[in-house]
């Protein structure tokens, strides 16, 4: 481009969760504005097939396997990313899973995977990449992954809103105390539509009535986002929370026309 508006040119980027969704339209939207990117995923042959997307737009990618619930498995992939090419500059973890379930039938095991997957793994991923840039003297940018359903009530998916309603506020801890040369925020996707998650004609219709765009959203419209809250267009931008939800959370339950 013309004028450099985002200033990522050869930074270097690990995105976690990258192999796929909303973690592979992060990864190819930061390739496009430069970033070289470590794709991290549990499989390889995922993670792989986008560092072949990456590498036809002209950036370097490296794949590399790991569980970001398993703390050693995020040092370790650090120090491998750092390793093939160079110290790390930003991340994102683009990693979650929820389940159908009324608090009464919950039980602990169902609790811990929750907060392993969601609140955890984030934890894990952002220390270890904030650690690599107080060592390497960077500046830096990360962004984490929440959801609407951490902003206000999660009915029949408690323990994932609970998780990501710790991971806001973690977030906003980071900010805090890693300021100023490191950047932490966050996305609180709304419905968006993912290799795992599709929508029946009915679930369409509905978005007709509860969503102000009046349908779900692309995993693109949240690697867009994640570039800007990375770039240096949002210089200024640390310890928030963005909810990217087509008008999810400013709608009543019912939409009246």
């Amino acid at each position: 481009m013309a004028h450099d508006v985002f200033k990522l040119k050869d930074k270097v980027a690990i995105v976690w969760g990258g192999g796929q969704g909303m973690g592979r339209s992060s990864a190819l939207r930061l390739a496009e504005a430069g970033c070289h990117i470590a794709v991290v995923d549990l499989e390889r042959d995922r993670a792989e097939h986008v560092c072949q997307e990456i590498r036809s737009v002209g950036s370097h990618a490296i794949p590399l396997v790991a569980d970001i619930t398993q703390e050693d498995q995020v040092h370790a992939t650090v120090d491998a990313s750092n390793r093939e090419l160079g110290p790390v500059d930003c991340m994102v973890t683009v990693v979650g899973m929820a389940f159908w379930k009324p608090l009464l039938d919950v039980d602990a095991e169902d609790w811990e995977m929750a907060f392993a997957v969601n609140l955890k793994s984030f934890f894990y991923t952002a220390r270890s990449v904030a650690r690599s840039l107080v060592a390497h003297d960077k500046q830096g940018a990360i962004v984490g992954i929440c959801s609407v359903s951490g902003l206000q009530s999660a009915p029949l998916h408690g323990p994932y809103g609970a998780a990501k309603a710790g991971l806001a506020n973690l977030v906003r801890t980071m900010a805090v105390e890693w300021g100023p040369k490191i950047r932490i925020n966050a996305i609180a996707p709304g419905a968006i539509r993912t290799p795992r998650l599709t929508f029946t004609p009915e679930a369409l219709d509905m978005f007709k009535q509860r969503v102000g765009l009046e349908r779900p959203g692309e995993t693109d419209e949240i690697g867009k986002v994640a570039l800007f809250l990375v770039s240096d267009l949002a210089s200024y931008v640390t310890g928030h929370t963005i909810p990217v939800d087509g008008g999810w959370m400013a709608e009543y339950l019912i939409r009246r026309k």
